[in-house]
């Protein structure tokens, strides 16, 4: 972000050079710029602050989570961030808006168009005045139903390669797959022949074609037509999978990272403050590589080990795995962190802690979701065999036991998001979390998809009487973490680039120091894991104040009930 104009060209030229040849890349570069002064007209500038601070707390949600009669769902989210989250959620992301065949939105069949049932464009660029808003960018795929493939499928020259026809015959056994379905899928064009289109996805779900160099410059108008719109982070879906080279995993390929860096320089030139944050939910040592060298690769990696690893932790009483796992987290630079999150609209997924958790601990973490009632989804193996890839269940619901009292349950799951709160980065909290949905076995049955668990729609009025019942586990939860997240924002140590540091006190104990001098202040967030009361011995450079209780915590031992969550501040 530091670097010059030219510099951040030069690399973005290299780049283009390295996948497409000179000849193309002059073209291709030319066509980036072309696209930046066109929409540097329609791009306004942003008043504010470009470095993201510990103010910034993420709302992950549809834009039709919430609805009321006779008014567009997006409407009814920009009123419940009005009446409900003012001050406490300065950024929402809104997940995939636009015209859909499938895939609850990440099959998109128009980029530059919103469903009409959600509202419309005037409704995003209003939301945006009052927050921050996360967009996402579905560009690994597209619908099938869409104009592009359809142009494509029709012979249109200006469409010619924009998708992948792949010999069935070939060897692909080495290919990663994220689903078990067929990697081919098979589409007739306009004359009658077949063709054997790459979906990694679904059938429905049809791959971009990146080596042709028009793809990216198509791709490029997305995300700089999303900018336009008031979007300023955008969320990079899947993209893992961009670059296919055959008899390769085709994931995470040089390629890919050239991709997202030409990206990144593409939407950083057109406005300085845009986030790029990269969605690929894999081993974590792979995950945190599109950091690049920190400078010129994704300002922000999903941190996809965190959701099993808090699950595990709380499963077993025991943080020996997220401790050791946090403790050896480093960033490039100073300029890139960490999202974190415990759930999203999607399941927990399980790659991530492959190199982590043994097989009888992620074997434990499938058995607690099969015994709340969710799903297990897998993926197919290079050797036909099927492995556990995702975890489809509300986290509630994931860390929760039957029969216990509600207390414990909802302090339980308190804790877990304390720790999505405290660990370095942005904190994003899922609205099913916010307002305490369980699993909705009912929406999973209709839909015949097992990551509709976690995807409820709620009438608006339904949640104004639930949040209203102070006695309700909805309110409970609501109200514990709204609460957490307006302490948090006060904290400077709290800032997503803070210093941070792992404190041993014990088995059952996540502790995580944050900041320090440079920071302007040192909070030490303590939380105990277990159902049992724990002791801990506070050293006398991290007693201090506990900002949830604002009682001092002198040196010494000091007991910390089940579940509780302490935030030391000296």
């Amino acid at each position: 972000m530091n670097k010059s104009r030219n510099s951040r060209d030069t690399g973005r030229l290299g780049y283009l050079q390295t996948l497409y040849g000179e000849a193309d890349a002059a073209e291709l570069e030319s066509g980036i710029e072309s696209l930046i002064a066109k929409f540097a007209l329609e791009v306004a500038t942003s008043g504010k602050p470009k470095r993201l601070t510990e103010s910034d707390v993420a709302l992950i949600t549809y834009g039709d989570t919430l609805n009321e009669s006779n008014t567009p769902p997006l409407r009814v989210l920009h009123r419940f961030h009005r009446e409900y989250l003012a001050g406490i959620f300065d950024l929402i992301h809104i997940l995939p808006f636009h015209p859909f065949s499938s895939d609850d939105g990440f099959s998109v069949i128009d980029y530059k168009a919103i469903r009409e049932d959600l509202g419309d464009w005037k409704d995003v660029e209003s939301l945006s005045k009052d927050c921050r808003i996360m967009a996402d960018a579905v560009i690994n795929h597209m619908s099938s139903q869409s104009r592009w493939f359809k142009e494509y499928l029709a012979g249109n020259p200006e469409f010619a390669d924009f998708f992948i026809d792949y010999d069935p015959d070939e060897d692909l056994s080495a290919v990663v797959r994220p689903r078990t379905s067929p990697l081919l899928s098979c589409y007739k064009d306009a004359s009658g022949r077949d063709r054997h289109i790459w979906t990694t996805f679904s059938a429905d779900q049809v791959d971009l074609n990146f080596r042709n160099p028009s793809v990216l410059l198509a791709v490029i108008d997305v995300l700089f037509f999303l900018i336009s719109k008031g979007a300023t982070l955008l969320r990079l879906d899947a993209v893992t999978f961009l670059w296919k080279k055959p008899g390769t995993a085709c994931a995470n390929l040089e390629g890919t990272h050239a991709l997202i860096k030409i990206m990144r320089s593409a939407v950083s030139e057109l406005r300085e403050d845009v986030v790029a944050i990269t969605e690929t939910n894999v081993p974590h040592r792979e995950n945190v590589a599109y950091f690049g060298n920190g400078y010129d690769e994704a300002h922000m990696v999903y941190n996809f080990a965190l959701p099993p690893l808090i699950a595990h932790s709380l499963i077993q009483g025991d943080g020996r795995h997220l401790s050791q796992w946090a403790n050896g987290l480093s960033l490039p630079s100073d300029e890139v962190c960490f999202f974190n999150f415990s759930a999203s609209h999607d399941g927990v997924g399980v790659r991530p802690v492959e190199e982590i958790l043994n097989a009888d601990e992620l074997q434990h973490l499938v058995d607690a979701t099969l015994a709340a009632k969710g799903k297990v989804s897998s993926r197919t193996m290079s050797d036909g065999k099927q492995r556990p890839y995702e975890l489809n269940c509300t986290f509630l619901d994931l860390v929760a036991r039957a029969g216990e009292p509600e207390s414990v349950t909802v302090s339980r799951f308190v804790a877990a998001q304390a720790i999505v709160l405290a660990m370095p980065g942005v904190p994003a909290i899922y609205i099913q979390s916010l307002l305490g949905t369980r699993n909705d076995i009912d929406l999973m049955e209709e839909t015949g998809r097992a990551r509709s668990i976690n995807r409820s729609k709620h009438e608006y009025s339904t949640i104004e009487g639930k949040l209203a019942d102070k006695n309700g586990l909805e309110s409970k939860i609501f109200t514990a973490l709204t609460r957490l997240i307006r302490i948090r924002r006060e904290q400077a140590a709290f800032n997503p680039y803070a210093a941070f540091k792992v404190i041993d006190l014990g088995d059952s104990i996540f502790a995580l120091l944050r900041g320090g001098k440079a920071d302007g202040q040192q909070v030490l967030s303590i939380i105990n894991l277990s159902g049992n009361n724990v002791d801990v011995q506070i050293a006398p450079d991290l007693a201090g104040i506990d900002l949830l209780t604002n009682k001092p915590v002198p040196e010494g031992k000091h007991t910390l009930p089940a579940y509780a969550v302490r935030w030391l501040s000296s």
